[in-house]
């Protein structure tokens, strides 16, 4: 990585420090600080967290998050759409990020900074995630014949007093079809779903209509499939991805 990618100092002074994150912040870089530090919150309520080595990150749409060294998640952080900046008072770093909707302050004041990073993170490629329901409904509705021959959809998303059926649609013998889309490998909890399905057309479409519930999935556990065939229920194996 290249000095225009990355501006790192390792144990800077608090005077380093400031000049890093300000250049960081008016280039609109991400910015990591790792340090002793303590935290202040003001806004909808109010909070304090006292001294201790924690990780800050402020990006360069306006968020802001304070990590320790356990957990997923920060311990304080403020949204996208926050204003950053950086001052010295009696030689500690002071870093602030102001929210103006709400009113909200957060402040992290560093007496000692042990490392301090500026990267430039443009031109990224953004995240592609395969392998969604999406992929497999798309699947379908490209090759309706994956379900079966002759099955039809009719709609995506399709409303009942259970919820939204994935696809609903007709099969060659226009009996009505509801089909529940699984990415993964599933179990009764689906099952139960998808007949909560057939139930609620059952009560919804003429009585003399025959309805028939589909689930497809990779796979189902044998406590599924044992439920699938007492409910008269089916199942096709399929996956998100062509194979």
């Amino acid at each position: 990585m290249t000095e225009q990618r990355l501006q790192a100092r390792t144990a800077p002074t608090t005077e380093t420090a400031l000049e890093v994150l300000e250049a960081g912040i008016d280039a609109e870089r991400l910015t990591t600080i790792f340090g002793r530090c303590r935290v202040e919150y003001d806004g909808r309520a109010a909070s304090s967290l006292d001294w201790g080595h924690r990780l800050v990150v402020l990006k360069p749409d306006g968020t802001i998050l304070v990590h320790t060294d356990s957990g997923q998640k920060p311990v304080n952080w403020q949204p996208p759409g926050c204003t950053h900046d950086g001052h010295l008072v009696d030689g500690q770093l002071h870093v602030r990020s102001v929210r103006s909707t709400p009113d909200e302050e957060l402040l992290v004041v560093f007496e000692q900074v042990d490392q301090i990073s500026t990267y430039d993170g443009t031109g990224e490629s953004d995240v592609v995630v395969t392998g969604t329901e999406a992929d497999l409904r798309d699947r379908i509705l490209d090759d309706p014949d994956l379900v079966e021959p002759g099955f039809e959809p009719r709609a995506t998303e399709r409303d009942t007093s259970a919820g939204a059926v994935d696809i609903y649609g007709t099969d060659s013998d226009d009996s009505a079809v509801a089909v529940e889309l699984k990415r993964r490998r599933v179990g009764p909890d689906a099952v139960s779903q998808l007949n909560r399905y057939v139930e609620a057309l059952g009560s919804e479409l003429h009585a003399e209509r025959t309805i028939r519930g589909i689930l497809v999935a990779p796979s189902v556990t044998d406590r599924a499939q044992e439920l699938l065939d007492r409910r008269g229920l089916e199942f096709v194996s399929l996956s998100p991805d062509p194979e």
